[in-house]
């Protein structure tokens, strides 16, 4: 037997010895009167009342016939005191089967320790749920009134995201995130409602997909003996509500791509995709600011942050810069002059393959400013007009020349979303949609042509702008966290045998 399988046995026989006493460790209810937050923010308020609070046992410091321990809730941790000659012998020995993880109910009168800290007198203790697996080992002090921590299991990612239920437990931080990312969701719908969107739901299992150039996940349905995709966006559907008359609609929802992982990439992500009847790019500039100052706003109370040492102003209106004009900015190349086979010998690497042959200016373009100019992007920055063999979605520009009426925002070298003054011509989007899927053999992320939404667009499609957001990224922006994962609760993992995962959940 090792270490941890020893661990979970003297667990089990404390839990044995509970229920001898009568007590079931794991009861339906209990009520908490107050937060730990409530009584710390104003503990003379309650120095005179009776409380019941409830959390995690996060530390225990035995005194013979009593006790001192901190309680963990949802909103912070508070010290109790619990004392034999209070609770009695049957209750003090209960007390005595308790390990750091267990879940406890405490009720008792506030008071101040001689050290200032404002401790309850623990009346009656009420197991609420006995744990039988150690928490990792975490040492911990309090410091001038500061938690600090020692050995944090911050630096051990694999188990922060694949065990996130440990994390949220040891980490506050943690938890701070994720209270966060509900704040942020709460405001991009609040911005949105106010400017008379309404949010739909589109389908994530799909009989075609598209509205993007992704691999997608596939699977089966058995009962219809069909196969189906999951959603890599939902951009068709929406713009088919749109045709029905919702003229401002949007979808908060999860996306899924079939792609690699990296710090700012997870196959299953968040995306916000929001349409608005007779409006463009323009307008889709201006919502796109708004919800980034006023998430800003929200979470930070103001504009400015600073990111991983990057200092970042999000004070609408950002700079705006063609494609063209970031190449010539931040590589010095002037794009205009280049013949393709000159743009060809710029873009090609050892990994190009034969595909670059064949690729079209507008592609060429845009590969170099992915390889030398969107890294350099701290902005944030709105980059425009891309060159029309990006997307057959878009309408081209009104000035005329082979670009798009597309933009995508950018901050700290990442694309943090997508935006377009969308094709509403159903013979010009059938003739571009054709062309690309033309291309599916060569590149495995072109999607099918959609019928059903082409039928759709001939009963004739509205001026619209739209726009995609990545929420994720926001999110990690406004938190400063440094990976993707660090921001969705449960990021995909590669598996892991039984053992590792064992080995890495360690105990105490």
């Amino acid at each position: 037997m090792d270490y941890q399988e020893q661990l979970i046995a003297q667990r089990k026989a404390k839990l044995d010895r509970l229920r001898a006493l009568g007590i079931d460790p794991y009861p339906y209810r209990f009520e908490p009167s107050q937060t730990s937050r409530e009584i710390l923010a104003a503990p003379e308020a309650f120095f005179e009342r009776t409380v019941r609070v409830a959390g995690r046992l996060m530390a225990i410091r035995a005194m013979g016939k009593s006790s001192f321990a901190h309680i963990q809730d949802g909103e912070g941790r508070i010290q109790i005191y619990v004392r034999r000659d209070t609770i009695g012998d049957d209750g003090y020995e209960a007390w005595k089967q308790l390990d750091i993880g267990d879940i406890v109910g405490a009720e008792g009168r506030p008071f101040r320790t001689r050290t200032g800290e404002v401790t309850i007198d623990v009346a009656q203790l009420v197991v609420l749920a006995k744990g039988v697996r150690p928490l990792p080992i975490v040492k911990e002090e309090i410091v001038d009134g500061q938690r600090v921590v020692h050995h944090d299991i911050s630096e051990n990612l694999e188990l922060r995201y694949r065990h996130r239920c440990i994390d949220l437990i040891v980490n506050p931080e943690a938890r701070e995130v994720f209270r966060t990312r509900a704040k942020i969701l709460h405001t991009v719908r609040r911005v949105l409602d106010e400017r008379r969107f309404i949010e739909v739901e589109t389908p994530t299992l799909q009989r075609v997909y598209g509205g993007a150039s992704a691999r997608p996940f596939k699977t089966h349905h058995n009962a219809l003996d069909s196969d189906l995709y999951l959603r890599i966006s939902p951009e068709l559907y929406l713009k088919r509500l749109v045709i029905g008359g919702l003229e401002r609609v949007y979808d908060l929802s999860r996306n899924f791509r079939n792609e690699g992982i990296d710090r700012t990439h997870n196959p299953e992500f968040t995306m916000l995709e929001a349409y608005q009847a007779y409006a463009d790019f323009t307008d889709m500039m201006e919502l796109t600011e708004t919800i980034y100052a006023e998430a800003c706003l929200a979470v930070l109370g103001k504009l400015a942050l600073d990111y991983q040492g990057h200092k970042l102003d999000f004070t609408p209106p950002w700079e705006r810069l063609t494609m063209v004009e970031a190449i010539e900015r931040y590589a010095a190349i002037d794009v205009e002059k280049l013949r393709d086979d000159e743009l060809r010998g710029l873009v090609a690497t050892e990994e190009s393959g034969d595909g670059l042959a064949s690729m079209p200016r507008g592609l060429l373009i845009n590969a170099l400013f992915e390889r030398r100019a969107e890294e350099k992007l701290v902005g944030p920055v709105l980059v425009t007009h891309h060159p029309r063999e990006t997307t057959p979605l878009c309408k081209g520009a009104r000035e005329g020349g082979p670009y798009i009426e597309r933009f995508e925002p950018f901050a700290l070298g990442w694309e943090l979303g997508n935006a377009y003054t969308e094709l509403n011509d159903p013979i010009r989007q059938r003739e571009l949609l054709d062309e690309q899927a033309a291309n599916r053999e060569i590149d495995g992320e072109v999607p099918p042509v959609d019928e059903d939404f082409l039928r759709a667009m001939e009963l004739g499609m509205p001026p619209t702008g739209g726009l995609g957001l990545g929420i994720d990224r926001l999110v990690m922006i406004l938190t400063n966290q440094p990976s993707i994962r660090d921001v969705i609760a449960f990021p995909t993992m590669r598996p892991v045998c039984a053992a590792e995962d064992e080995r890495d959940q360690g105990g105490r």
